[in-house]
């Protein structure tokens, strides 16, 4: 737990190998400490490897986006198996510290203690945990429902008693903005980190007004909080207080834009040689597809060691 301004994780040193991350996949990443984290969203091992490509050093594992990638909107239907094995595959992929999505916890505290040690072992650096009942929807849907505070506050105390290292920072979500109101909202965030969270997350802001609100109301109490939008650039959020900023929605609308333009030009033109040459001049300086998924170091590992010689018979 902790008091204050401080944030557990964002404020510690990063132990050296094998004091208290020995369970944790190798090269998977604590979050920065000290200064404000830009995150954008990623939901497979591809996006996360241009991301890092980029140069983020933080990503923001979607649930949106892989529920997207499964082919199901983001209303409750992924399970937490197949969100932790989406969430190694991408730690895996880039090694960088990963903020991840855990929906409700799939379940009540006992359930949640279980979540967190799977997304722990699986190499998260933070998680978060909301509110809404289950089945839950995205954030920026209609129709959610919240459960009561209390109830979500015996989830967050075992998250935190779930963390078997240090770093893993605990992120209370609520979803209760469209549901009840402004006034609910800030009773349950300072409820959520008095109970042990680390950061608070209040979902589903869409207007400037709600920015506006969000910066006044939570991040002028001291609460250490997460920002989920682009409604103004990130030295802004920077500078209204904000901890963390994830864009979680970037990745997967960039793609659907890029690939249903690719999509319905080949069926209607019977061709996409003009989309591929656009997209080679568009990213020539970024290096290639295969450089960002790491070819050539397959290359020099060949090279080290050999390829050995066929059998024939």
């Amino acid at each position: 737990m902790t008091d204050g301004n401080e944030v557990h994780g964002l404020d510690q040193e990063v132990p050296t190998a094998g004091a208290g991350r020995a369970f944790l996949p190798f090269g998977a990443a604590p979050l920065p400490k000290d200064r404000f984290v830009l995150a954008p969203g990623v939901y497979d091992g591809l996006t996360a490897r241009v991301a890092a490509a980029a140069g983020f050093d933080v990503l923001y594992m979607t649930g949106f986006g892989t529920a997207a990638s499964l082919g199901m909107p983001d209303v409750g239907l992924v399970t937490q198996t197949e969100m932790v094995d989406n969430l190694r595959r991408i730690v895996d992929a880039t090694g960088l510290a990963v903020i991840a999505d855990a929906d409700t916890g799939y379940g009540n505290a006992v359930n949640v203690y279980r979540t967190v040690r799977s997304y722990e072992k699986a190499g998260a650096a933070a998680i978060h945990i909301e509110d809404q009942v289950f089945p839950k929807k995205c954030g920026f849907f209609e129709g959610k429902q919240v459960v009561a505070a209390d109830e979500h506050a015996q989830k967050i105390r075992a998250a935190c008693d779930a963390r078997l290292g240090d770093d893993l920072v605990i992120i209370a979500r609520t979803d209760a903005l469209a549901v009840t109101g402004w006034d609910d909202v800030v009773e349950r965030v300072v409820c959520y980190r008095e109970a042990g969270a680390d950061v608070v997350f209040v979902d589903g802001i869409k207007t400037v007004e709600d920015l506006e609100q969000y910066t006044e109301r939570v991040v002028g109490l001291g609460l250490p909080a997460l920002y989920n939008g682009s409604l103004r650039p990130a030295p802004d959020i920077a500078a209204r207080g904000f901890r963390i900023q994830i864009c979680a929605g970037l990745t997967l609308m960039a793609v659907y834009q890029a690939v249903t333009h690719g999509y319905r030009r080949l069926h209607d033109a019977g061709t996409i040689q003009d989309v591929l040459d656009e997209a080679t001049e568009a990213l020539a300086d970024n290096g290639s597809l295969t450089d960002v998924l790491g070819l050539e170091d397959v290359y020099a590992t060949e090279r080290r060691y050999g390829r050995g010689e066929a059998v024939q018979r």
